[in-house]
């Protein structure tokens, strides 16, 4: 692409601007990646789910075509790789196409090959590696980034792991998680015999746990990218987790803050440096590009907990790319294209760094995802468009206008909603049925939902309507078993 070295911000702008071959964000929706599209010319989406009813221009979505029920959006990838239309889409604007994914494997990989593209990702088989959250534990201990206490280890019974955690000094009141899995489906708290029981099959058997000390902590969530000139680090972000008002699932994640005050200077500083700690050592065990960490605070002694490795894009990349130092710089995922684009360039990424660590680079948003929370199946008559909407002064919320641009939201009354369900869907517990995107916080100071984010979660979920099934003989898995984002 690029002939000649790229010397500063300025020159990486231009470089995408001028952009000539086809890159492809690949997944259910673009939500991930709202927004890149206009910083990077020739930069499309190829979705399966139209959240914008065909009004996005540079969204694409095949039409519905035969295939077996879908149990990740790696298989989402894969039949879309396989579309006919999709194929037709690629060869057509020609160039050398470019695919990046928010999740995908080995077999998306060969599918990319036989359409002569590249995957700008590095390989699966080490993303999988890396996001093993028992190889997180290895890789932070490296970099000298501490996980919670804690020990792995297979478990065998409950006397098992009683004997484990004595042995580790970490006491009886426990979280436990599997190697994989995330938004709290493979995430258990043991305290007693009985909680054991009640996650038996899915701790036994199921090869190394990561056994931790339970801690009273907050949540939090930082994005980077590994680049050739050093690892570039984003913002602090709270996390909004296991609200019963948009999830059924205790621990699972349902959204983020980012605002500069979050949280103490002392703690913002010290996720930045053991971020990039982290990420260095990510560049040493082969790793480039996009990536996200979440630490645990602890609220007694606000130290500061390696909680796990995302080696990709996240449900918090899009806050991150439209915070206030993207639009002043360029957003994070843009130095993700540009470390595979094999173009050369410099940066100083310290001095990048120090300027994004100040607050006047950071701008209040909040973001919630929303989830049908009943334990009941039923069929969708009608779905809220996705736009922007409004909170009247008694509370209720209204559709104002389309757009699909969070950019487009005024004030702390408008938010901006992307509708995922749509009418014919069927709406079983843990589906997810939207996300909106507001100014200002969604949370109180003491980290729990403020009651203007129930009354948006309520607005919304109430523009949805079902009809009740009996019985659900086919449609979507009803288990929640994978999510879109």
């Amino acid at each position: 692409m690029a002939k000649r070295q790229l010397n500063n911000i300025s020159e990486i702008r231009r470089f995408f601007h001028r952009n000539e071959d086809p890159i492809y964000f690949i997944s259910a929706t673009n939500f991930n990646l709202l927004g890149i599209d206009e910083w990077c010319k020739n930069f499309k989406y190829i979705c399966y789910i139209d959240c914008y009813d065909g009004r996005h221009p540079n969204v694409f979505c095949p039409s519905e075509q035969p295939h077996a029920e879908f149990q990740s959006i790696e298989d989402i990838n894969n039949y879309l790789l396989q579309h006919k239309e999709v194929i037709d889409l690629v060869k057509r604007r020609g160039g050398k196409p470019k695919f990046v994914f928010l999740m995908f494997n080995e077999e998306t990989e060969r599918l990319a090959k036989e359409l002569g593209a590249e995957v700008w990702f590095p390989k699966a088989k080490l993303r999988t590696r890396m996001d093993n959250k028992i190889e997180t534990v290895r890789v932070g201990n490296k970099a000298g980034v501490p996980s919670v206490p804690n020990t792995l280890s297979v478990v065998k019974d409950y006397k098992h792991l009683r004997d484990i955690t004595d042995k580790a000094g970490i006491g009886h009141d426990l979280v436990l998680q599997s190697a994989f899995g995330d938004s709290g489906h493979t995430t258990f708290f043991i305290k007693s015999e009985a909680d054991f029981r009640r996650h038996e099959p899915e701790i036994v058997g199921q090869g190394e746990i990561k056994i931790m000390k339970r801690i009273d902590c907050r949540g939090s969530a930082i994005e980077a990218c590994c680049t050739a000139e050093g690892t570039i680090v984003g913002p602090l972000m709270t996390e909004l987790v296991g609200f019963k008002e948009l999830t059924p699932y205790r621990g699972g994640w349902c959204g983020n803050e980012i605002f500069a005050t979050a949280f103490s200077p002392k703690v913002r500083q010290q996720a930045r440096d053991l971020t990039f700690q982290f990420g260095e050592q990510l560049r040493k065990e082969g790793y480039r590009g996009y990536f996200e960490l979440d630490f645990l605070i602890d609220k007694k002694t606000g130290d500061l907990w390696l909680g796990e490795l995302n080696p990709r894009i996240t449900g918090a990349s899009s806050m991150t790319n439209h915070a206030a130092f993207a639009h002043a710089d360029a957003p994070l995922f843009l130095f993700h294209l540009l470390e595979f684009s094999k173009a050369k360039f410099t940066l100083d990424v310290d001095e990048l760094n120090a300027r994004w660590a100040d607050p006047d680079m950071i701008d209040g948003w909040s973001q919630m995802v929303i989830k049908h929370t009943d334990d009941s199946v039923d069929l969708i008559t009608k779905a809220p468009q996705s736009g922007i909407y409004k909170m009247l002064d008694d509370g209720r919320v209204v559709f104002d206008r389309f757009d699909y641009h969070r950019r487009a939201v005024e004030n702390e009354n408008e938010a901006f909603f992307l509708r995922i369900m749509r009418e014919g869907d069927y709406r079983y517990e843990g589906a997810d049925l939207g996300i909106l995107v507001t100014r200002g916080r969604s949370m109180t100071p003491a980290f729990k939902l403020n009651e203007r984010a129930k009354r948006w979660i309520h607005g919304i979920k109430s523009s949805f309507d079902a009809r009740p099934l009996a019985a659900l003989n086919s449609g979507p898995a009803g288990d929640g078993s994978f999510k879109v984002l």
